[in-house]
């Protein structure tokens, strides 16, 4: 596989165990020496993306925000951001010209990059809910942001696009796996009828498997196929026994992928809405029960 593909679908970070999971210690040395991924510290590799937003802030005096600032702590994101996103103090005056190629904020944070909670919460209030849910959830996941605390900061939120990130903070939940996984959980929330819960225990042919999400009412499924995350034969191997089994034991399985979450929502969504109106029919049908 690609190094820098690899880093890219891990969220434009990633620390050397997660990638010799996919690449060999040859591919990722060479691949520093291409320059096509950058050694950000010790055992930490990065896209040169995530470089060029470190000297973008430290040339306007900025903070690194927002999705960028997702990405700079380690988090895994359903993508990478287009430009810096940089924060400057209200009053500051910044020439257009030093505002080109970045997304300039004026939050009026300190410090080199924001603080994990207020990351989570700009992202909220400034991304599409499939893009802030998976951060949210990464930042959970990864045990630096509290749910508790994350509540409640949202809940003191004012302003645009608080509603937004009070609806993030009441869906994150840390037992997500992946962005993808988040994507879905949220193009979900809009289904009536629907609940999808992430890894939810669920026994087949005497073996608890934890399917990506679950509506135990509707006895549905919702895997996300990422390569990534599915990619190894043993794994493969192992889905498709899963996925049959599911199946066997009359429940409803749907997988969908990467590009169906991100370029085809609203065909994920139809798609949805008729499994979740089909398992209710099924559910209350006195024959088919």
């Amino acid at each position: 596989m690609d190094v820098a593909e690899v880093v890219a679908r891990l969220g434009g970070t990633a620390r050397t165990d997660q990638l010799l999971r996919f690449v060999t210690q040859r591919a990722l040395t060479e691949a520093v020496d291409r320059g096509e991924v950058e050694r950000l510290a010790r055992g930490r590799y990065g896209l040169p993306a995530v470089a060029a937003t470190h000297r973008a802030a430290a040339s306007l005096t900025a903070t690194i925000s927002c999705l960028s600032a997702a990405v700079d702590h380690g988090w895994e994101v359903l993508h990478r951001p287009d430009r810096p996103w940089l924060s400057v103090p209200p009053n500051r005056n910044v020439p257009m010209h030093r505002r080109r190629g970045v997304h300039l904020l004026r939050t009026g944070y300190g410090g080199t990059v924001t603080s994990p909670v207020e990351t989570v919460l700009e992202c909220a209030r400034r991304l599409p809910l499939v893009e802030a849910l998976a951060v949210a959830d990464s930042a959970l996941r990864h045990g630096v942001v509290d749910l508790d605390e994350l509540q409640v900061a949202a809940a003191r939120l004012g302003g645009p696009g608080a509603p937004a990130a009070r609806r993030v903070a009441a869906h994150a939940h840390p037992l997500a796996r992946n962005p993808l996984e988040s994507a879905l959980r949220a193009l979900s929330l809009d289904v009536p009828g629907l609940r999808l819960v992430p890894q939810v225990p669920v026994v087949v042919e005497g073996i608890t498997i934890h399917p990506d999400l679950v509506d135990e009412r509707l006895r549905l499924v919702v895997e996300g196929e990422g390569w990534l995350y599915h990619g190894a034969p043993d794994q493969f191997a192992h889905d498709l026994w899963r996925y049959t089994a599911l199946t066997v034991d009359t429940w409803t399985v749907a997988r969908f992928g990467h590009r169906a979450a991100t370029e085809q929502q609203d065909w994920v969504t139809d798609c949805l809405a008729s499994l979740a109106r089909t398992s209710a029919n099924r559910l209350n049908c006195r024959i088919c029960a």
